[in-house]
């Protein structure tokens, strides 16, 4: 068995001999990593955090978000580069940590670094302010007077490890605004927040002592409350537990951004379903199901297909069928453990015990496959899958039969793909969007969200920073005291 060791987080300032060490070991396909994650004390912790702070303040304060998103850029086109060390690395360690097929993490890993180039950043920063220079200096505000933007002076990132390189995206969110920034590593996948604070250590050196990435044990302890105690602004993603016990842990005058449990589904028109459009928007479809398992927020649960296309709802089933049959030859699904496979065992099992004999609902496929298609022929509340590749085929007689049946969940719902015409496409968007959904993509981009794309309905950026004005009284009210006046 082929063995890599490697130390992950970023401590400016703290010696690796000064600090506790602990190892996350990650075995898949015959390799293993062994990942040195980092444990600080609360007094380390506490430096650490002053240190980022200051830096921050001397550094990052004093660039433009063009200096900034400049950058950025030239870190992501180096992961973007197969050549470079950190990519070479990201596309060697990162399926064995994951243990996702390594092909698509390479394809993930690729478009996904793609939305971060300058000109999707320029785009990023356009979407929240209408001005961007508002996080320079102060600029003119349309009632009158003038405005500025300011970011936290530390952030504190809790991450999720469900997919690959996750951080990556609050972590530029934090640059952007010109916090200092301290990331929480995901025991899942410990590795690639690590890689891009030295990275961008190395592509501009004023930036070394900005952010660092650390690492506690679940919910944390003394350790985690001090960092904490410390924050401005804390962001986080996961389970919904796991959120509740930061938020238990932050001083009220903290604000808390929370991203916790998500749940996607897909909406398919009979207008999308001839004999030429059907099989091509199942091999979409079956791309949002495969990339990483479901495992993002945005992934889907449920397909609700339309009756009275050429293609009927059932037979769209078998295409989807065939489609993650076909993927999982390419990409492989990752191995599952106990408790994922027994998941998976029991949600099969659900719906098998709901069948009549002479019902048109189905499981599809092979029981053993890595893959599992349910067709339900009635109206199918919005519910969770097992994830691990398992989807609903749910047939419909009309588009505006599905807001009713997602509503309930109006506080998990989250990315809507749409197959439809253009009318159709804004009078669901309507619907969908007063039921709680907060994004609607193309079927084959759920898994893909742009750059600039308002996580949870939210401003990405807008959410960190405060708000300073100079109010146009303030401004007359200085004009006597100017020297060129009488």
């Amino acid at each position: 068995m082929i063995v890599h060791r490697v130390e992950a987080g970023y401590l400016p300032g703290l010696a690796a001999a000064d600090v506790q060490w602990q190892t996350l070991p990650f075995q898949h396909d015959g390799q293993r990593v062994d990942v040195a994650v980092p444990v600080l004390t609360a007094p380390q912790m506490q430096a650490l955090a002053q240190r980022i702070r200051h830096a921050s303040a001397q550094h990052l304060k004093t660039m433009t978000v063009s200096e900034i998103i400049a950058v950025i850029d030239r870190a992501i086109a180096r992961l973007l580069d197969r050549n470079d060390p950190y990519r070479q690395q990201a596309d060697l360690l990162l399926p064995i940590v994951s243990g996702y097929d390594a092909e698509m993490v390479r394809l993930g890993l690729t478009g996904f670094f793609k939305t971060f180039r300058a000109a999707q950043l320029h785009r990023f920063v356009a979407e929240d302010f209408a001005n961007p220079k508002v996080l320079d200096d102060f600029q003119p505000a349309a009632k009158g007077g003038a405005v500025r933007a300011y970011g936290p002076q530390l952030l504190v990132h809790s991450w999720a490890g469900n997919v690959p390189a996750l951080a990556l995206w609050s972590l530029v969110c934090g640059l952007l605004v010109k916090a200092g920034n301290i990331g929480k590593l995901p025991s899942a996948e410990p590795l690639f927040a690590g890689w891009f604070a030295r990275l961008l250590a190395e592509v501009h050196p004023p930036l070394a002592d900005c952010l660092a990435v650390v690492w506690w044990k679940g919910a944390g302890d003394e350790d985690a409350s001090a960092l904490y105690a410390q924050a401005d602004t804390v962001v986080a993603c996961g389970g919904n537990a796991s959120l509740q016990a930061i938020q238990r842990r932050l001083p009220v005058t903290t604000r808390f951004l929370a991203h916790g449990h998500k749940l996607g589904f897909g909406v398919v028109g009979a207008t999308a379903l001839d004999a030429l459009k059907a099989p091509a928007l199942a091999r979409r479809a079956a791309w949002d199901v495969v990339r990483y398992d479901q495992q993002g927020c945005y992934s889907p649960h449920v397909f609700y297909v339309q009756r009275g296309g050429v293609v009927s709802p059932r037979d769209f089933a078998g295409y989807l069928a065939g489609e993650l049959s076909n993927l999982q030859q390419r990409y492989p699904r990752r191995a599952l453990d106990l408790e994922e496979s027994a998941a998976v065992a029991k949600w099969r099992q659900s719906i098998e015990w709901k069948q009549p004999a002479d019902d048109a609902d189905a499981l599809i496929g092979d029981p053993a496959a890595a893959w599992s298609v349910a067709y339900i022929d009635k109206p199918q509340s919005l519910a969770p899958t097992a994830l691990q590749r398992s989807i609903v085929v749910a047939g419909i007689d009309a588009l505006d039969d599905v807001a009713p049946l997602v509503a309930a969940h109006d506080a998990f719902l989250q990315t809507a793909g749409v197959a439809a015409s253009p009318e159709e496409l804004y009078r669901l968007a309507g619907q969908l969007g007063s039921a709680g959904v907060t994004r609607i993509s193309a079927i084959g981009s759920m898994s893909l969200p742009e750059a600039g794309w308002h996580h949870d309905g939210r401003f990405n950026l807008l959410d960190l920073v405060r708000m300073t004005e100079i109010e146009q009284s303030a401004e007359w009210a200085a004009e006597p005291f100017a020297p060129y006046e009488p």
